[in-house]
């Protein structure tokens, strides 16, 4: 594809102005580490290597706060650092539909970041891409396979990069652990789990249990690199699935009764090459873990192949500081590094947060370099969609291919 320059950036939040794009939760600071696509940005502008930057959410009276935040914790951290942005819709109005009207005003060859509630990924992502805008859009890219075979196809026809922020292929331990991985022969079992303190349950109790799951959430991103692994290995045959009840929607937290608390799909992967070697998946993904752990997410997977096995504990990389006030806490600077440079400039341009969204940028086939496109993560949302029918109609959920395309049955 071309050098796609110095792209004019519009970020695409949620209806709390995005914990993920500006750190910002609605009701202060987010405590996480989940401070990255506007800082990101910003950095980026300030290094000039993109244009313009617009920010678009629902309501537009949210934006006085969020640029308060902006400039206290970004713009007087760091040096030269400007977090200006236009927004989208204007102060004083509500519009769920403001992204239409900001990407209007775009031009062909522009850039939309997707980071919104899951259910609108894909009118937001086909919205752009039909007017040819290229899109990098957070995981999961969407929730029914379906629409992710049609932003493959609307992709190609408009001839524009569908990327999604799977930023953990990025990480030097993963990529490194998938490389080793195929020497380690067929695959045999893979063990992930991941979590979120309880806390989160009041910054996504506008949508949690009603417009997606914790599956959907936080799994996406080891069935994703499960997936990445095994990429013309094995493919996924059939997915069951489980879940756990009674936290979410009880004191003090009282989502909606549909809410799961934890979510297992074990999966059945069967060998491309050997047809007597099949595997086991179980992916675990919890919003009810407990507080002050020390870390945001509790992350971590096992992969066992016919010759060697693989441990990787993403949550704690031997880094952790004690404070009197606060306790102990695991700090992963490989993911984005949030301290000055000595000169007081932003200084994470090397975290594998950063790199998966500059990566969107830079010119390259993405498809064939193993980069989260919309195209090759298909299987990813097969796996999930299939876990969500699963838990619904309570029954085993088959994965198959019928000529090129991926169904469920």
């Amino acid at each position: 594809m071309a050098n796609l320059g110095k792209l004019n950036i519009l970020m695409c939040i949620c209806t709390l102005q995005g914990e993920y794009t500006t750190g910002w939760t609605g009701s202060g600071a987010s405590k996480s580490d989940k401070k990255v696509v506007a800082l990101t940005m910003f950095d980026l502008r300030r290094l000039g290597k993109i244009g313009k930057l617009g920010m678009v959410g629902v309501n537009g009276s949210k934006f006085p706060a969020v640029r308060q935040h902006l400039q206290e914790n970004i713009a007087n951290v760091y040096k030269d650092m400007d977090t200006s942005f236009e927004e989208f819709p204007k102060e004083g109005k509500v519009d769920p539909e403001a992204y239409k009207e900001a990407i209007d005003k775009m031009s062909p060859g522009d850039a939309v970041i997707v980071f919104t509630p899951d259910s609108t990924h894909y009118p937001i992502s086909l919205y752009a891409i039909e007017r040819g805008i290229h899109v990098l859009l957070t995981k999961p890219a969407t929730q029914l396979l379906s629409h992710h075979h049609e932003l493959i196809e609307a992709s190609r026809k408009h001839n524009v990069v569908c990327f999604v922020e799977h930023h953990k292929r990025f990480d030097p331990v993963y990529s490194d652990a998938k490389a080793r991985a195929q020497s380690l022969g067929e695959f045999n079992f893979f063990n992930a789990w991941m979590s979120q303190p309880k806390s989160q349950l009041e910054t996504f109790k506008a949508w949690a249990g009603k417009d997606s799951d914790i599956s959907y959430y936080l799994s996406s991103h080891h069935i994703d690199i499960c997936c990445w692994i095994l990429q013309d290995r094995a493919v996924p045959t059939r997915v069951v699935a489980s879940a756990a009840t009674g936290i979410a929607t009880g004191e003090p937290y009282n989502c909606v009764p549909q809410t799961e608390d934890t979510i297992t799909l074990l999966v059945d992967w069967q060998s491309i090459n050997s047809s007597r070697h099949r595997g086991t998946a179980v992916y675990t993904a919890s919003w009810t873990a407990p507080l002050k752990a020390g870390i945001h997410s509790a992350q971590h997977w096992y992969y066992m192949g016919e010759k060697g096995d693989i441990n990787v504990d993403q949550a704690h990389r031997g880094y952790d500081i004690t404070v009197d006030e606060t306790g102990k806490t695991w700090y992963n600077p490989f993911y984005m590094k949030y301290s000055p440079s000595e000169s007081g400039h932003f200084d994470g341009q090397r975290g594998y947060g950063y790199i998966s969204i500059e990566k969107f940028r830079k010119p390259a086939d993405y498809d064939t370099h193993g980069y989260p496109t919309i195209a090759n993560t298909v299987l990813t949302t097969a796996i999930l969609n299939a876990g969500r029918i699963s838990l619904d109609e309570k029954r085993p959920v088959g994965i198959k291919k019928s000529g090129d395309t991926w169904v469920l049955e």
